[in-house]
């Protein structure tokens, strides 16, 4: 039986996330509870460090929080105008150059891009509160398990903002343009029979088995051969982008990989 996350020596652990390994298995954790996992910049670069930081054995990411909520979105410091200490405030932010708030915006999406790399299947187990950032930061992994409590919500129109850390293009890809633009638009909460109804999340459990049922999915992943997973999700992950034609000799060109890797036969 794989080691819980809290037996683990952290990989990582600074601004709010925990990362640890176990073999084929990483857990990268947000510890923040008392703030309901708020988000910051520094939090952000420590997610993006979590991922840089995984080693090549790693398969399977989780990705989990702990306390009653996944994550209440940005932290409401960065709406004052001091924003947090050390980092640019909003304000200053949009003082500055375009190209300046462009590379800011850009380092900050990083903590949500890396979950959809191909050498990994990522899952987030989704409990309590998912709004805005959290709502994002869940929707960049590949497979999501709620618990029945779960709120999605995305705030951001209804601040002012739009989605700005990639949450967008999954969000369509998942639900479609119609409700995709009313989720964003109304900021109202999404449960979890919603949410599995309409694909945001692959499977609604009671609470309680949120662990579980995530390791459960987890063996389930690792007990296929790793280059076929690899070669599935990205042939999959590619398909909206392709045509139909295009998709076709997609497949044939992965497929054409795996029969000369399983016969031995070099490129």
């Amino acid at each position: 039986m794989a080691s819980s996350d809290q037996d683990l020596v952290p990989v990582l652990d600074k601004d709010g996330v925990r990362l640890t390994v176990d073999d084929a298995i990483a857990t990268v954790t947000l510890t923040n509870p008392a703030k309901r996992n708020a988000q910051s910049p520094a939090l952000w670069r420590a997610l993006t460090e979590a991922g840089r930081q995984l080693p090549g054995s790693v398969r399977v990411v989780v990705l989990r929080a702990e306390g009653k909520s996944f994550s209440a979105g940005l932290d409401r410091q960065a709406f004052t105008p001091d924003g947090f200490d050390g980092e640019p405030s909003f304000v200053d932010l949009a003082r500055g150059a375009d190209a300046e708030l462009d590379a800011t915006i850009a380092e900050y999406q990083e903590a949500f891009t890396w979950w959809r790399r191909s050498d990994i299947v990522s899952v987030a187990a989704v409990q309590g509160h998912a709004i805005g950032a959290g709502f994002q930061l869940a929707l960049a992994c590949d497979l999501r398990v709620v618990a029945d409590d779960v709120q999605f919500a995305m705030r951001e129109t209804s601040l002012g903002l739009v989605p700005d850390l990639t949450g967008t293009h999954p969000l369509v890809g998942l639900v479609g343009y119609a409700r995709a633009l009313e989720i964003c638009v109304t900021g109202r909460f999404v449960a979890a029979e919603e949410a599995v109804n309409t694909g945001l999340a692959n499977v609604a459990v009671p609470a309680g088995q949120l662990d579980d049922t995530v390791r459960d999915l987890t063996a389930a992943v690792l007990a296929a051969p790793r280059d076929a997973v690899v070669e599935t999700k990205a042939l999959l992950r590619g398909a909206q982008d392709r045509t139909y034609e295009e998709q076709r000799a997609a497949e044939r060109q992965s497929q054409a990989r795996r029969l000369r890797d399983l016969a031995g036969v070099g490129d």
